[in-house]
């Protein structure tokens, strides 16, 4: 891979890492698509996209659970199905013919939703999800995880919001630790791919790194509901092309 290459790379996923972690998200359907258009091999861009989702993952774990902006009882439900089911999604290899444009139709379909803020009742800071459709939620949302090399965040926060199921400000922690521990168990469930992580991934996971912290410190700082969830919405329609069109 060329200098400019590496550079146009690093300025992209930095620039991403920034707009995803403002919202609890790793990034991970940006990475994939930006090393898309980049020309790199589909056999190495499943676990670079795992390996930057765990960085950034992890940075927007640790700052929105110390600002509080986390809900372990909204959490745990999700996780108890959606860990094993990502470790076996990433050991599937399925044809994406077929669910990769329905699962961006689904993204487009929630972004609009989010983009009118007006429309959208903001839960109360004690709301949880009902037990038994978390459970079932968890499942699916872990399965396309592992199948598709994202972190599930992207799947999870606008089902959160839409259904009421915890407030604006809890989702980005809830999002990211759900990404965190899913994109680990994705990976480990291919765990032989990290051999073929490109050379230039320590220049990439710098550029996540930086932009995830600016990202955060955004979100902690100024946003307000209605910046958050367009800042949802907007990371959505983005993920919905990246699933249709590449």
């Amino acid at each position: 891979m060329d200098v400019q290459t590496i550079l146009i790379l690093v300025g992209l996923m930095g620039a991403a890492a920034a707009l995803y972690a403002s919202v609890g998200h790793a990034g991970a359907s940006a990475y994939l698509g930006i090393m898309a258009l980049a020309g790199l091999a589909p056999d190495i861009m499943r676990p670079t996209a795992l390996t930057l989702n765990i960085v950034v993952a992890g940075i927007v774990s640790w700052r929105f659970v110390r600002a509080g902006w986390f809900s372990l009882p909204v959490l745990w439900p999700f996780l108890v199905t959606s860990i094993p089911l990502a470790f076996l999604g990433g050991a599937l290899h399925l044809p994406a013919d077929y669910y990769r444009p329905l699962v961006g139709l689904v993204l487009w379909f929630a972004a609009f939703q989010l983009f009118f803020p007006s429309r959208i009742r903001d839960a109360a800071e004690d709301a949880r999800p009902p037990l038994i459709p978390a459970l079932a939620a968890g499942a699916v949302l872990g399965l396309l995880s592992g199948l598709t090399g994202v972190g599930g965040g992207i799947f999870l926060s606008p089902l959160l919001i839409g259904l009421g199921w915890a407030a604006t400000r809890k989702v980005a922690g809830v999002a990211g630790v759900f990404i965190l521990l899913n994109s680990l168990a994705g990976l480990g469930g291919n765990v032989a791919a990290v051999a073929r992580l490109p050379v230039e991934t320590p220049y990439l996971a710098l550029a996540v790194i930086t932009g995830a912290m600016l990202g955060t410190t955004f979100s902690l700082g100024r946003a307000t509901r209605a910046i958050l969830l367009r800042a949802n919405a907007l990371v959505l329609a983005l993920a919905g092309a990246k699933f249709i069109f590449l």
